[in-house]
C-alpha cells in the first residue's frame, strides 16, 4: 500500500472526520493541512484570510502541503482550495492516491448552516441562504477541473464518516484511479 491517501474536496465534505477514521483504521497518522497552517501562524485560518489576504494564507498552505508530504504514512487532509495551486497538487499526488470527497451544493449548504467560520461564504454580497448556495455553486464550478484531478472520487451525499472511510480505503486498496 502507499505511504499517503490524500482526502481533498470542497468545505464540509467529510475531509476531516473521514481523515480521521480512515487513519485510525489504518493505524496511520492523521494530518490536516488546515491545522497545520493554524499552528504555524498562531492564529486560526479566518483571522489569516481577514488579516491577509487569501493569498497569504495559500502560501502559508503550500507549505502546510509539503510538511505534510514529508510526514511518514499519514492520512492527509487538505484544504478545499489546496488543489488549485499545481505545486500543491504535484506533491500531493507524488505522495500517494489523491481522494477527492464530494458533495451536492445543497448538501454542503445543510453542513455549513449559517456558520460564519468559513472566509470564502461570507462577507460582502454573502447574506442570505440563497447568497450561500450560489456562492457554493460558483465556488463548485471555479474548482472543478482541479477536482477532476483527483485518482479517485467519492460521493458523500447521503454516507456516515464511516461509510466513506470505508468506501475510500476500498479505492485506493483497488487502486488505479477509480470512482465511487
Amino acid at each position: 500500500m502507499t505511504r499517503h491517501i490524500v482526502l481533498a474536496g470542497f468545505m464540509a465534505t467529510g475531509k476531516t472526520e473521514v481523515g480521521r477514521r480512515l487513519a485510525r483504521a489504518l493505524g496511520w497518522a492523521f494530518v490536516d493541512t488546515d491545522a497545520l497552517v493554524e499552528k504555524a501562524a498562531g492564529r486560526a485560518v479566518r483571522a489569516i484570510f481577514a488579516e491577509e489576504g487569501e493569498p497569504a494564507f495559500r502560501a502559508r498552505e503550500r507549505a502546510a502541503v509539503a510538511q505534510a508530504c514529508a510526514m511518514p504514512a499519514a492520512v492527509i487532509a487538505v484544504g478545499g482550495g489546496a488543489l488549485l495551486d499545481p505545486e500543491n497538487r504535484r506533491a500531493l499526488r507524488a505522495a500517494g492516491p489523491v481522494v477527492c470527497l464530494r458533495a451536492s451544493p445543497q448538501e454542503i449548504l445543510r453542513r455549513v448552516g449559517a456558520a460564519h467560520d468559513r472566509p470564502l461564504l461570507s462577507g460582502a454580497g454573502v447574506r442570505s441562504r440563497a447568497d450561500r448556495l450560489a456562492r457554493i455553486e460558483s465556488l463548485l464550478a471555479e474548482r472543478a477541473e482541479a477536482y477532476a484531478g483527483a485518482t479517485h472520487t467519492v460521493e458523500t451525499d447521503g454516507l456516515s464518516p464511516d461509510q466513506v472511510a470505508q468506501r475510500v480505503r476500498r479505492l485506493v486498496e483497488a487502486q488505479p484511479g477509480e470512482h465511487a
